[in-house]
């Protein structure tokens, strides 16, 4: 199977923090409603609902939280609008964006995420100009401690994967995003729970970043696009150097 050298990358964007925990909790809650509205309520037809499930009984968000998550999704509680948006940008030193936003107001959203691309020396970008440079997809994380290579590899396939990447660190699936729900049934069946299940985008062309300063840019606007209220996910193509990746911690 093919190397992948993004596991950091993405488990450091993805680090739940006590600090953090009333984002996490907000953006929990945003993803249960739309999982709800689009698949209904019951997570047992419902494959998208139960992973979002346990990831919030891992970040040990209130049960009260997530029935009212799932019965404003189901129309079973009256509830602001929300709405999904999935903006396009490049960053510092040319790195490309997408941005997925669930908001209850577009105008804020836009102009907040305008405004961060703005302040870091990028900018919003029209669509489909930066969505090429990624492969739209099921993507799940497993540690290497949940189950052996082979294991994984078998569940996976079986379940529809279209590849299983490895590292040191654990196993990256892929899957087409109609497979999405039968490969998460699959693991969830024989008991692997993925460190990660989602809908993202997995950049296919990379960015070479050398420099140091644009390094931290890319770093800082992440960072600040990932504190904001309606930003649910935020995908991007930077390939740091070792070097790079060492001073950077």
């Amino acid at each position: 199977m093919a190397k992948h050298n993004k596991w950091s990358k993405v488990k450091r964007l993805k680090a739940v923090t006590d600090a953090r925990k009333g984002k996490v909790f907000s953006r929990l809650s945003r993803d249960i409603t739309m999982s709800a509205r689009s698949g209904g309520g019951d997570p047992e037809g419902n494959a998208r609902l139960r992973t979002l499930l346990l990831k919030a009984r891992e970040a040990n968000m209130p049960v009260d939280n997530i029935d009212r998550a799932i019965k404003k999704g189901t129309g079973e509680l009256p509830g602001v609008v929300l709405e999904e948006i999935t903006y396009e940008a490049y960053g510092p030193g040319g790195v490309a964006f997408v941005i997925q936003v669930t908001t209850d107001n577009k105008t804020r959203a836009a102009k907040d995420v305008r405004a961060l691309f703005s302040h870091s020396g990028g900018n919003l970008a029209q669509s489909g100009a930066v969505a090429f440079q990624f492969l739209h997809a099921g993507q799940f994380l497993i540690a290497v401690e949940k189950a052996p290579e082979d294991r994984i590899i078998e569940i996976a396939l079986a379940a529809g994967a279209d590849d299983i990447l490895t590292t040191e660190q654990g196993f990256e699936v892929r899957c087409g995003i109609p497979g999405f729900d039968q490969v998460a049934q699959a693991l969830e069946q024989a008991g692997i729970q993925p460190d990660s299940a989602e809908i993202a985008y997995l950049p296919v062309n990379f960015v070479p970043v050398a420099n140091l300063g644009t390094a931290k840019a890319i770093l800082h606007l992440q960072e600040a696009l990932e504190e904001n209220e309606d930003v649910q996910a935020v995908f991007s193509n930077e390939e740091f150097p070792d070097e790079i990746a060492a001073q950077l911690g």
